[in-house]
């Protein structure tokens, strides 16, 4: 159905950096965004400025209502779905132990994982995070319940099991052989690698090759993962791992990642360099459509080999404080070039809805120490959170913001359904200079959004609802 969507609008347009975000925010008080019966923005502008040939078109009226590209989620956890807010009695390594590890093996159980996916794409939903990089279980019936589901509910993902060919005795449920790792992985793909449309260019669904982190596979895993993503790559299929979140001294994922490879970085190991000295063994991961998640405590190689491949990052403020990984030094690690997207980290984060996390990321980084410090403009995050997310997913063509012949992805948000952010909205002391009252706005909407402010999800012009 030909529509226009009324409402006060805002977006990142064009192609900037997170630095020009600022520069490229658009914010319309009565705008217009117009979805064409393909699902396609064919204008978004003043609402008084509505072309002529769309004037006879229906009007959905969201006013007061904010309208806002859906939310991308670069990092989370779907057999984490039900292991939120666990206490592992100490810091990543120790909350795998105790929590995680024994928390996925039930997903094992189809019921559960059918129950779960359900859940899963409910809670995305109520966010309003229309795509998301998804961590998935280590069952591949439990991968095919979340594939289900989501094309059920309308909603985008990439998304693969996650791989295991070692670990503790906790996790003895979710290794498998080398030979099954290769095997599971490669069936994922031919069976949910564009599944929903037949063309991984129109698609909603799409597959990644997962390994859970270094530290859960060997030398052996990283070469034939390696050479399966490599012969799949031309496909549009994705990489998706952990790097650098950890970095306690001599017990942690950072140095025991390379003491165990006896490498001069955690990200040789993707970069194909596993071997001991960081000698190549394999093929490297990195890549436009490889996202890796936290780099809290990257070398300054690491960050300029991410940016010379084109790898993002993941950025997961809210999980790095939950598990006391530290901060990810925001200043230097934009300047690297590295895409730099939000990632709630569910369940090692505690929050779905990601201007939640949004508001982490203002916190911790306007905390860091001396001229690290930095107060993120309002438009840096709104751009972490959608545009950037598109970047990051090599989807910028496709979603991300309102540019014309891009796919219709957007929430609108109501403040009088949350009379907190209502309170805000309209009795906030706003500049009488109307750039900064626009940004004032713009920065209350986003860090006192919650779920009941998210009235409606649309993807691809269609309207999303929870079950």
């Amino acid at each position: 159905m030909n529509q226009v969507h009324r409402g006060h609008i805002f977006h990142i347009a064009g192609a900037p950096t997170v630095d020009g975000a600022a520069d490229a925010l658009v914010s319309i008080d009565d705008g217009a965004l117009v979805v064409d019966g393909s699902g396609r923005i064919v204008f978004c502008g003043a609402f008084d400025e509505l072309p002529e040939d769309h004037e006879s078109w229906t009007v959905v009226d969201h006013r007061p209502g904010y309208i806002f590209p859906g939310f991308i989620d670069t990092h989370v956890h779907f057999p984490q779905t039900f292991i939120g807010d666990a206490y592992g009695g100490g810091q990543l390594l120790e909350w795998l132990n105790a929590c995680i590890f024994p928390s996925e093996s039930q997903f094992e159980d189809p019921e559960f994982a059918a129950a779960a996916a359900v859940a899963f794409c409910d809670r995305r939903i109520a966010a309003g995070t229309t795509q998301a990089m998804v961590f998935g279980s280590a069952f591949p019936q439990a991968q095919d319940a979340l594939f289900e589901e989501t094309r059920r509910r309308g909603l985008r993902v990439v998304s693969g099991r996650g791989v295991q060919t070692t670990g503790p005795e906790s996790a003895a449920r979710l290794i498998t052989s080398e030979e099954d790792a290769v095997r599971l992985v490669s069936e994922e793909i031919e069976k949910w690698h564009g599944a929903d449309t037949g063309d991984v260019d129109t698609a909603l669904l799409h597959v990644a090759v997962v390994p859970r982190f270094s530290l859960a596979v060997t030398t052996e895993t990283l070469k034939n993962l390696g050479e399966l993503y490599d012969s799949v790559r031309d496909r549009g299929v994705y990489f998706h791992s952990h790097l650098n979140e950890n970095d306690r001294p001599g017990t942690g994922e950072v140095a025991t990642t390379k003491e165990m490879y006896q490498v001069d970085s955690y990200l040789d190991t993707y970069d194909g360099k596993f071997l001991p000295g960081s000698k190549v063994g394999g093929k490297s991961f990195l890549g436009k459509r490889s996202i890796l998640a936290h780099a809290v405590h990257c070398q300054d190689v690491e960050l300029a080999r991410m940016a010379e491949t084109g790898t993002s990052i993941s950025h997961c403020p809210t999980s790095q404080q939950f598990l006391g990984s530290g901060t990810m030094p925001w200043k230097r690690t934009v300047a690297s070039g590295v895409t730099v997207a939000i990632g709630s980290d569910y369940g090692g984060g505690d929050e779905f809805l990601l201007t939640r996390v949004l508001g982490d990321a203002f916190k911790v980084h306007i905390s860091e120490a001396g001229d690290d410090g930095i107060s993120l403009h309002p438009a840096e995050l709104l751009f972490t959170g959608t545009l950037a997310g598109a970047r990051a997913l090599d989807m910028e063509n496709r979603i991300g913001n309102f540019d014309d012949g891009k796919e219709a992805d957007f929430v609108v948000v109501d403040p009088q359904a949350w009379p907190p952010l209502h309170g805000l909205i309209e009795k906030g002391v706003r500049s009488p200079d109307p750039d900064l009252a626009r940004d004032q706005t713009l920065f209350a909407l986003l860090m006192a959004m919650r779920e009941p402010a998210i009235t409606e999800v649309y993807v691809q012009g269609r309207r999303i609802d929870v079950a």
